[in-house]
């Protein structure tokens, strides 16, 4: 655009003589009272708004920053100078005399997106002088302008409330690690950059340097499943310099951002009573009891992943066996049989930065979980324990037909009744066919088929015999 003092660099420069008349001039016609050569007052600005958008949330005050386009032209429709066949807009503080005074006086007042039409009379264009080469003396200037930008030093980021949850149970701040969705548009409307193209959400740190300050400053506050506009001043986005090839140097930033679910590295399982059996609990889920349990599993956003419903039974699981991660065993434990949850699962104790097969990585998971029943679990390494003193001649006692030797089918069948008989009970959790075989693979020390009287030898025993040993 054409400049005061300085003209454009499509301009020729002028003479310093040649500057300080045309600044004279334009000072005298400036003055108040001041007439035309034919005496009558001075011409002012004309201004012409043949496009109006719809929607204006700001107006170009003097002291703004604005970047706009335009074609210059004179009565004739001769052109002398355009920002279009430079393909670069016009980017300038207004009000402050770097432009000549038509051309502040018609920016004001001025939306992003509008179109004006301004025909400027000499004396607040290049007046008697003109611009050697270039603009004529006492020439009238015509303007077609497109505002597309504008922003002020005082400005700070702007934030409106698209949808906000009615449930709000925690705001992001500084150090969560947040995972949202975005549009980013220039202040025209001109897209630069979507989440949605990229099959993902944008996932980082608030506040720890990662972002641009606006946007950290932008998110801070917002409730999982939030919906926010972010109106971001350049000089906390990317300055003058801009970013790549689609955001320029000096642009106002729109993001619209919804927040899918956010956390802290610290933060530990979330647990929440939603309903408990009227009987009275003597016992709770443990470390070591095999549960089984009904559970609903979404994000925060309340994107359904998985139920147990889906399956039409219960699932199961030892606690403490690394069977289901770790949010959800912990979650399990000091229920009451009937009890009802809710668990909100961080990503470091569910499925991590990875994610899994269904899981986002650094996903927040949401559980609803019912337990339907528990069995108390048995020690580490243990496949069957006596409720009381095994008997006294065990040996003597599996081997049924008295031969001095025990095949898997007598052994099978002495476990199984001191089972049915509530002497002894084998792990939870398992076919108890196989932990039977195991038990037997494990007694029968020579692997020939049989188990003798020199082979049988209590779990409790061994252990003891290998405190001995480290002794």
């Amino acid at each position: 655009m054409l400049r005061a003092g300085p003209p454009s660099h499509t301009l020729l420069r002028l003479p310093l003589l040649q500057l300080l008349l045309l600044l004279l001039v334009q000072a005298v016609g400036r003055g108040l009272g001041r007439a035309s050569p034919a005496g009558g007052p001075l011409e002012d600005v004309v201004i012409e708004r043949y496009h109006i958008p719809r929607v204006c949330p700001r107006e170009v005050q003097m002291g703004d920053f604005v970047r706009y386009h335009y074609n210059g032209t004179f009565e004739d429709g001769k052109k002398f100078d355009s920002s279009y066949d430079r393909h670069t807009l016009v980017a300038i503080v207004v009000g402050v005399g770097r432009l000549i005074t038509g051309m502040d006086r018609g920016l004001m007042g001025m939306c992003v997106n509008e179109r004006r039409r301004l025909i400027v009379p000499p004396h607040l264009g290049y007046g008697s002088i003109g611009v050697a080469g270039l603009i004529p003396p006492d020439a009238t200037l015509y303007f077609d302008v497109v505002l597309l930008d504008v922003w002020n030093k005082e400005d700070t980021v702007q934030v409106s409330t698209l949808l906000r949850p009615p449930h709000c149970p925690r705001m992001v701040q500084d150090s969560d690690f947040v995972r949202y969705h975005y549009n980013g548009t220039l202040l025209d409307g001109t897209a630069f950059d979507t989440s949605y193209s990229k099959g993902g959400t944008y996932d980082t740190y608030v506040g720890s340097g990662w972002l641009i300050k606006g946007m950290d400053q932008g998110l801070l506050g917002m409730c999982p499943g939030e919906r926010r506009k972010i109106v971001i001043p350049p000089f906390l986005a990317y300055g003058e310099k801009g970013y790549g090839d689609k955001i320029p140097g000096s642009a106002v930033l729109i993001f619209d951002v919804h927040v899918i679910d956010f956390h802290n590295p610290a933060d530990p399982v979330e647990i929440k009573t939603l309903s408990r059996p009227l009987e009275t609990c003597n016992e709770t889920a443990k470390l070591g009891d095999f549960v089984h349990y009904h559970y609903n599993c979404s994000l925060l956003d309340g994107t359904r992943l998985f139920s147990s419903h889906d399956y039409g039974a219960p699932q199961e699981a030892t606690l403490g066996a690394h069977k289901v991660i770790e949010g959800l065993d912990t979650g399990l434990q000091g229920m009451c049989v009937g009890e009802r949850r809710q668990l909100v699962v961080p990503p470091h104790l569910a499925h991590g930065e990875s994610g899994a097969r269904g899981v986002p990585g650094s996903a927040v998971l949401l559980f609803e979980v019912e337990l339907v029943s528990r069995e108390d679990g048995l020690p580490t390494g243990y496949l069957f324990v006596w409720h009381e003193d095994p008997p006294a001649h065990l040996f003597e006692h599996m081997d049924l037909n008295k031969d001095g030797e025990v095949p898997v089918e007598e052994f099978s069948t002495f476990i199984k009744a001191q089972v049915s008989e509530g002497k002894g009970r084998l792990l939870p959790g398992q076919d108890p066919e196989k932990t039977i075989g195991d038990m037997f693979q494990n007694q029968d020390r020579n692997q020939d088929g049989k188990i003798t009287a020199e082979e049988l030898k209590l779990k409790s025993d061994e252990d003891q015999d290998r405190v001995h040993e480290e002794l």
